[in-house]
């Protein structure tokens, strides 16, 4: 993938608008709920960085992707959660602070995180003359820059001009979803010859990851002995990555068009796949309710 303006510009700055946006909805005190609910955060951390990782690693060798395309969709599995999984969390009627605190811990994490397992699956999927050259300590800090500083800025923001955070909260949130939007089509329609034929063997491999990380992520919170609402928010926030972020691993820092394609399927389904499942566990809920007998 050619340096663009899109690439080099574009999606860093909107990734960077998109995380102070996050920045405005957080407080310390989202940071510091993870140790009032111990059990819920630490299962979601849990299902997020390992888990996650682990199903879509055998999604890989199951369906047999190799070289950038398993390399791409990997780095997907890397970048939980964002705007968009407190969005759906809220919508679905789960546990939206439990959401938005597992968020804020993740996002804390992947900047560090992300660089050295890329690294470590371009060596397991790419022959060596085939790897993209990734300089580690620049790519945490860069990462560090377009993700962690925003949400520090958001979060001084939300302290200093709460009435403003409050204003400003709701438009981003839309602008990040409509503009990861925006961002795919661009990257298609300027790159359509080099990514067509990877479309429906990754889009398969995409669903099947999408589908299995919601069900996992609430069959381990439930098996737990978590809520209904707590097990919804996990559920989602294992299911639903931030695409906007794979998008600038994969496109801008390793310049990759093979790479995107995982990130662009996969953001396609998840809206779908996640408002679904959001709808049908509290269908479920409410009919298992109705069905118990009155004490």
């Amino acid at each position: 993938m050619e340096a663009t303006f899109l690439s080099q510009v574009i999606l860093p700055a909107s990734l960077f608008i998109i995380m102070w946006g996050m920045g405005l909805a957080l407080k310390p005190a989202d940071f510091s709920r993870v140790l009032l609910q111990p059990k819920a955060a630490a299962i979601g951390v849990f299902s997020q960085m390992i888990l996650l990782p682990l199903v879509g690693y055998l999604m890989v060798s199951v369906i047999g992707l190799t070289g950038e395309l398993a390399v791409g969709l990997m780095i997907l599995t890397f970048c939980p959660g964002g705007v968009t999984s407190n969005l759906l969390s809220y919508l679905s009627r789960g546990d939206a602070a439990l959401s938005i605190s597992l968020t804020a811990v993740v996002s804390l994490l992947t900047p560090f995180t992300i660089p050295l397992l890329t690294l470590w699956m371009m060596s397991l999927f790419m022959a060596e003359s085939q790897q993209f050259s990734i300089p580690l300590l620049k790519t945490i800090i860069q990462l560090v820059v377009i993700t962690i500083v925003p949400v520090a800025i958001g979060m001084l923001v939300h302290k200093k001009l709460p009435l403003f955070a409050i204003k400003a909260e709701k438009p981003v949130k839309i602008f990040s979803i409509v503009f990861l939007f925006v961002i795919i089509a661009a990257i298609v329609a300027g790159e359509w010859d080099n990514m067509a034929s990877y479309f429906i063997e990754v889009g398969v491999a995409t669903l099947i990851l999408n589908l299995a990380t919601l069900l996992l992520g609430f069959s381990v919170a439930k098996l737990a002995g978590l809520t209904q609402p707590q097990a919804i928010s996990i559920g989602i926030e294992v299911g639903i990555q931030n695409g906007t972020l794979a998008l600038l691993v994969t496109g801008t820092i390793l310049g990759s068009t093979v790479m995107t394609t995982p990130a662009i399927t996969y953001s396609l389904i998840m809206f779908v796949t996640g408002g679904l499942f959001g709808w049908f566990v509290n269908k479920q809920w409410a009919t298992k309710k109705t069905l118990q007998p009155a004490e």
